[in-house]
Order: structure tokens, then sequence, then C-alpha cells
């Protein structure tokens, strides 16, 4: 098996169209098709089931996805290894970031890192945590920088940079606003603003929550916190976002921080890495920078409490 036809399988396989896939890899769809061709050839089996636009896996292509995934992680593993001997710190760094890490965490740290390591050619990518994690998981992502997990995968190496004080909100002129203390009760008496509910800051109000026996009652959701807090100016509603983000609105009376007895939460944000693959010197030299970046934030937090 050659890996471009390994590469086309996972593709058509995650993305659940030929087209789509084709668009990924940058190919036509007929050279996707053929290289599905190709590896059915090779497996004797056929791997995908098209009826009508439909494409889903068969039998026989369940059982190779995952050993599809393995075999290019080797591969992958074995090129870093070698590329690593010379001490260079060069070649490709595959980085994912959540948009909020992305925007208000990571740009001092990309600018010293690009400037120091200019031969590194970084594709940063913009995903919810949950996605990053499945994809250092799955080896398509070298390094992550999310929210971190308090119940990470045994698989993964993770490591806390920064902590979040996060901060229940809602516009001045809304009802939970007018009362100088607010009760757990009372938030779960008014529509809440929340990214969704697989996201690990939505689990984390949920489960402040259910230890005073409530509910969350979200009636509108998305993962970017910046429309989040918009919503929340515009009255829709009052939700939990980071100190970073609204400080500045509080102090210009836009949002008001609400005192809710019995809830203070923090999330912890940070890199992850798989224990068991190599790291490319360009992954390595990242993960330097961010040790650094640990080190000051810690200092940061402690004066700040």
């Amino acid at each position: 098996m050659d890996t471009q036809s390994l590469q086309a399988f996972l593709a058509v396989a995650d993305c659940g169209s030929f087209s789509r896939a084709a668009e990924q890899l940058h190919l036509t769809q007929p050279a996707v098709s053929k290289r599905i061709a190709v590896l059915e050839s090779q497996t004797r089996a056929r791997l995908f089931d098209r009826i009508g636009r439909r494409v889903s896996l068969t039998e026989a292509g369940r059982v190779l996805l995952p050993r599809a995934r393995q075999i290019l992680v080797m591969v992958d593993d074995s090129r870093r290894a070698l590329g690593n001997l010379d001490g260079a710190i060069g070649g490709e760094l595959i980085l994912a970031t959540s948009h909020h890490i992305g925007l208000h965490r990571l740009p001092p740290i990309l600018g010293d890192y690009v400037h120091h390591h200019p031969e590194v050619r970084l594709d940063l990518r913009f995903l919810d945590s949950e996605q990053a994690y499945q994809g250092v998981l799955d080896g398509h992502i070298e390094v992550a920088l999310v929210t971190l997990t308090t119940d990470p995968d045994p698989q993964l190496r993770v490591v806390p940079v920064w902590v979040d004080q996060m901060l229940l909100v809602a516009s001045p002129e809304h009802p939970l606003a007018q009362q100088q203390h607010s009760s757990p009760q009372a938030l779960s008496e008014h529509d809440a603003l929340m990214p969704g509910p697989l996201t690990f800051t939505h689990q984390l109000i949920e489960q402040r929550l259910a230890e005073h026996h409530l509910n969350l009652r979200v009636t509108q959701s998305t993962n970017y916190l910046e429309t989040l807090k918009m919503m929340v100016i515009a009255g829709l509603g009052w939700s939990l976002l980071p100190e970073r983000l609204v400080s500045a609105d509080i102090e210009a009376g836009k949002l008001a921080a609400l005192d809710v007895g019995g809830i203070s939460i923090q999330r912890p944000l940070g890199y992850l890495v798989h224990r068991d693959r190599t790291l490319s010197n360009a992954a390595k030299a990242m993960l330097t920078r961010l040790d650094d970046e640990r080190e000051a934030a810690a200092i940061e937090w402690s004066l700040s409490r």
C-alpha cells in the first residue's frame, strides 16, 4: 500500500465525500477515486459503499480505518526522527488552537517563534478544543493549544500554561444584574448563552449548577466566545466568559459581572502532544517557548490573586 492511497482513503472516510476529500487534498475528484480504486485492488476488498451522493465505509473499510491511521502516523514519525538528526529547526509544524487562545494568548508567542525560527512552515489550524484533542490522538496534529479537560486521554501529555478566570456576565439591564448578589437558583431560571454542550466550558458551568441540583437553561449556542459576548451585551441572556475577554466591557459599562454565591470557575489552558509520537525539532522548539510562557504566567497569576 502506498501512503497516497491511504491518505485519500482517510480523507474520504473523514469527509464522507469524494469531492470534499479532493478539496482537502488539493486533488481532482477523479484522482481521489483512482487512488481509492488502487487501494481496493491492493486489499481485494470494497472499502466504500456509494449510494447516491452518500458515501459510507463498508465492513472492510471500518477494519482498515484505524490501521491506516496507524500506518501514516508511523511513516510521519519515522520521517521526523530522521529529519531531527541534523538538529536543524525547520520543516512543517501543524499547530492547532482554539479561537480564543489564538486571539488573546498566542500572537506574541507566535511572533517570537517565527522570528527565531524562520525556516519553520507553520500550519496554524483554528479548531474547537475537542476537535484538536482528537486530531492529536489521530496523528493529524503535532501540537495543540486548547482548554484542558479534567480527564484527558492517557495517550496524551497535557501541560497547563495559563489559567483563565471565568466570569458570569450579563448586560447591565438584565434582571440578574439588578441584584447585588445572585444565587445558582436564579441563574437556572434565566436564559443562558453558552458554547456547545460538548465543550469543556459548557461542562464547567453545567457541573457547578448540577452540584446545586439545578439545570442549565441554554437558549442559544455558539463556540465563538466573541459572538457570545456580543449576544450578552445585546441582552439575550447571561453567559460564562473569560475575564480577559470581558474586563474592558465591564469597565465601560457594557457588561455587568454577576456575583453568584458558591460559583467560582477557572479553566486551565495549555498544550498537548501524543506521548508516543516523535516530535519534530520545530515542535520541540515550540514547547520550549510555551514552557517559558508557563513559568511567566504562573508568576503573573500568583501576583494577581
